[in-house]
């Protein structure tokens, strides 16, 4: 069996565009051309390929060839970048991070890219799960990941362990003091989104058995910012917080209270110098940011969903 190029190229454009007819349209070529092409594709492998829906999406044989097709559309751009006298080549590299990451120690990253004429990023702000999936359907070469197992195809390396703190202003810790303690089960909570599980962990090492208030802030500094005006408690990085213990702002929640996420670079098993060399802008930017509070050496951790 032989797989057609132009085949795996239409495929991939129908699960970027989401449909058989924007698929054409990005190929210049009629609606029923993509349709024959893909019912060719699959008449080679022997299994459906995509799904027709709205939008369409690949079919679990059908992510293989999309992982496939990107890959090669990589080797291209990368050929083709290495070819061009005048320079205006240009290799795309998404890629998946989680939003603390991104609101801290991943800055450096684009540091280093912005010196790279021949490279243009593509960020997918995005939680474990999501990444893994972003990962086997191939919208991604690499991501930040709290998940030590590799996803198909790809290889693992450790980073960094982000340390949050649970943290309050002195007002809402005072309004739900009891005794020498807080009422956990009273006290509101600011979570980053539904799939956040960092104060539910805190809360399950207090035994707490009711669900307080809980407010949810998707946003990395808007985060941030309802824990400090006292919307709620939440948990915190060391580096977010360190200024404003310093200065009373916040008070922590327990002495020794704190939850430790290990994070994780998975990237394609590929040989590509652009991937080689992002790899190692990350890496960098992870070791410089590792003798810091905010992150320690990555060691295994039970998973769970970093912000």
């Amino acid at each position: 069996m032989r797989l057609q190029p132009e085949h795996l190229v239409t495929l991939l454009a129908i699960v970027d565009t989401g449909t058989f007819d924007a698929a054409a349209r990005r190929l210049h070529v009629t609606a029923s051309a993509v349709s024959q092409r893909v019912k060719a594709l699959e008449a080679e492998v022997g299994q459906v390929v995509v799904v027709r829906a709205t939008p369409c999406r690949p079919t679990a044989a059908g992510e293989a060839l999309v992982r496939l097709a990107r890959q090669q559309r990589l080797l291209e751009s990368e050929v083709l970048a290495g070819l061009s006298s005048a320079g205006e080549g240009r290799v795309d590299l998404p890629v998946a991070v989680n939003a603390d990451s991104m609101s801290t120690w991943f800055g450096a990253v684009f540091c280093e890219v912005a010196d790279w004429p021949d490279v243009v990023i593509r960020v997918h702000v995005e939680d474990q799960d999501h990444s893994a999936r972003l990962l086997r359907s191939g919208e991604v070469l690499a991501a930040v990941t709290s998940d030590p197992t590799p996803v198909q195809g790809c290889s693992t390396e450790p980073l960094v362990t982000m340390r949050y703190l649970p943290v309050a202003t002195p007002a809402l810790v005072e309004r739900f003091r009891t005794g020498r303690g807080i009422d956990w089960g009273a006290m509101p909570l600011v979570r980053f989104n539904d799939k956040d599980d960092i104060q539910q962990r805190i809360l399950d090492r207090h035994r707490v058995a009711s669900t307080p208030p809980t407010h949810e802030v998707p946003d990395g500094t808007g985060f941030v910012a309802a824990v400090r005006t006292g919307l709620g408690w939440g948990a915190l990085l060391t580096s977010q917080v360190d200024d404003a213990l310093d200065s009373g702002e916040l008070v922590r929640l327990g002495a020794r209270d704190h939850v430790d996420v290990p994070l994780y670079w998975q990237r394609w098993r590929l040989s590509s110098g652009h991937l080689d060399r992002l790899s190692a802008a990350v890496r960098a930017a992870a070791a410089a940011a590792s003798p810091a509070r905010t992150a320690r050496p990555a060691r295994p951790a039970r998973r769970h969903t970093p912000r």
